[in-house]
Formats: C-alpha cells, structure tokens, sequence
C-alpha cells in the first residue's frame, strides 16, 4: 500500500487575512483607516490642497543609497525594452508639478521598496505626501500634528499606541535638533563631527561613541555610526507621553533639503515620532538642480558601494527643479499612523490586502 506524503499541520499556519474569520477581526480596523483617510481629506480641501495622482511607474525610483526599488521592463510595441521602476515615494513627480504652477498639492500614493518585511513595513505601503510653495518648512511640523490628532480623534482613541509605548497626540509636543537628541540621549557633540562645509569626520565620532561605551565597527561609515546611534540610544525615547518632532538633521543626512541659513552643517529636514515610531519625514526642499545632481551622484556612489548598483537620474526632474518655487514637502507613513490611532501590533493588520508572503 502506498503511503500518503505528510502534510504541514494546517493548524500551526498562521490563518491568512482573506479567510472570514481572520478579516472579521480586521474590519474594524480597515474601516477605522478608511475614516481617517476621510478626515484627512476633509482637512485637505478645507486648507485648498488639490489632491494628484502621480504615477508609480518611474525613470528613476529615487537617489538614496538605502533605499532599495522594485525594477520592470517596460516593452515598446517592437518588444524593446527599457528599464523602469515602481517609485519608492512620489516626490519627484509632485516636485514636476509644482515647477508646472501648483502651490498646494496632496497624494494618497501606494509606493514600494524592496528589502523590507516586518511590523512596521511592508513591500508595497501608502504614502501620504503633501506640499506647500512659497511656505516655511516649519508649517508642515503643524499640519502633521494635526493630522495624528485628526486620527486620534476619528478612531475615539485617547492615546496613540504601538505594544506597550503610548503617545497623548493632544499634549503640547516637542521639537529637538538632532544634535540636541544626540546630547541629551548619548552624550554625543554630534555638530563637533561635522566640518564647517558640512563634511563629516567619521574619526570624530567613532572616538566619542567609543567613549561612550558604544560599539564601532572598522568598515562603519559616518553615516552607519549616526544611524547606530539614533536606532539604539535616540528613537527608543522619541515620542514617548508626547509628540516629537526631530529637527536640523545633519546636511550629509540631508539629500533633498536645503540647508540651515544659520548653519551649514544642519539642513532644513525632521522627522515626526510618536511612541517611538518614525511617521513622517519633511523638508524645506533644495531648488538647485547643480547641486541636487552632486548629491546624487554622491548617494548613488555610495549605493554603488555598498550594493554594487545604481539607480538612473531622472534629468527631466532635474530641469524641472530650476522652474520650482521655494517648497517645503512631506511624507508621512499612512498605514503607520493607522496603526498607532487603532493600536494593531502589525503593519499588514491594516492594510486591506496585504502583499502575499
């Protein structure tokens, strides 16, 4: 008699989200996102936002070393092909638009980036981004408390909370340089690694984190020891009870954004925590296409690096950039602030159908 194979235990398989059991435990946490996206809209028009649609097919999906794009071959009716990207954020499409004649301008976009799996990310995500012409980046710091408090208050939850971390988005928030972070949460001079041109001293800053008792590798980089210490000694105590908002970031930190008019070693770039998770990332963005391509350039040698690629520029955003007005702009992780406002443990909890795997 022939045996039957063994089978894996359906049972120890986790039960997958479109079964009806497992999405009745979801629901209430989809239809939970669909009213925060309502009141955020709603705040859109009120403010005389208009909301775009960008493509998500791109030229280049972005010039950041970290960031690591879905490729494609898009075929001409010959059967020619030509490499194209799924973007990793619709930035430089909203920036064309901008150098068009929009001055307010908002997207709900899906974006994707490989080498990203866990609580907090998943492949393919959504992207709220929004822009203001001719308006100091500070502006945005507000628009984006706001809408952490527009969640809040469309899912009647007192508090922001992602595990055991909570966050009062109504409580006054906080606003710290990255320097001051570096300070007060590592006893690190962070500004004394950083050249008056805005260089770093990669020297500088290993010596202090030694100091500290913080581990340095040979082969890290200045910019792999600053992110050491902002995931190990810095992020763990941002928005915790209250908003934070991370300000000043390093200008070699700092690829799309202008910098300080006070300082040269700081841009005009900060991110916004709440109960420890980064949310939303802003600029007072750079309008120089000269110096928009050294960085570049610059990211996608060290791209080249470390992962042995690069990723085109897209030149007609460059040309564009000499037409944009002075911005500021934003990107804030929706289905983040979707977990926070309703408390699920996972990204894919509020995702109405998760990518597979």
């Amino acid at each position: 008699m022939t045996s039957r194979p063994e089978t894996p235990d359906a049972a120890a398989a986790p039960t997958p989200w479109w079964h009806p059991d497992r999405h009745q435990d979801r629901r209430p946490l989809l239809l939970a996102r669909n009213r925060i996206q309502h009141a955020l809209r709603g705040w859109f028009a009120a403010e005389g936002f208009t909301e775009v649609d960008p493509a998500a097919l791109q030229i280049s999906p972005g010039n950041e070393a970290h960031l690591h794009a879905f490729a494609t071959d898009a075929l001409s009716h010959d059967g020619t092909a030509r490499r194209m990207y799924l973007h990793t954020s619709p930035e430089f499409a909203m920036k064309k638009l901008l150098a068009a004649g929009e001055t307010r301008i908002a997207s709900f976009s899906h974006v994707w980036r490989n080498r990203e799996r866990g609580p907090l990310h998943s492949p393919e995500f959504t992207m709220l981004e929004w822009y203001r012409a001719g308006e100091d980046y500070t502006v945005l710091m507000d628009d984006t408390v706001t809408f952490l408090r527009l969640a809040a208050g469309a899912t009647g939850a007192p508090l922001l909370r992602f595990r055991d971390r909570t966050c009062d988005p109504f409580a006054p928030w906080e606003r710290l340089s990255v320097a001051e972070a570096f300070a007060r949460h590592a006893g690190l001079d962070l500004l004394a690694t950083i050249r008056p041109d805005g260089s770093t001293d990669r020297a500088a800053l290993a010596a202090q984190m030694a100091g500290q008792g913080m581990q340095v590798s040979p082969d890290d980089t200045w910019s792999d020891l600053l992110s050491k210490v902002l995931v190990a000694r810095v992020e763990p105590h941002l928005g915790l009870d209250r908003i934070t908002v991370l300000d000043r970031y390093p200008a070699a930190e700092a690829a799309l954004a202008r910098t300080c008019a006070d300082d040269p070693r700081e841009a005009e770039r900060f991110e916004v925590y709440a109960c420890g998770v980064e949310l939303a990332n802003g600029f007072g963005e750079l309008t120089n296409p000269d110096e928009q391509r050294r960085r570049f350039r610059i990211e996608m040698d060290e791209k080249q690096r470390l992962y042995g690629e690069r990723y085109p520029l897209d030149e007609e955003f460059l040309q564009a950039l000499a037409l944009m007005p002075p911005a500021s702009g934003i990107a804030l992780g929706f289905d983040r602030l979707v977990m926070l406002a309703t408390a699920a443990p996972r990204i894919d909890d509020v995702i109405w159908a998760p990518v597979a795997g």
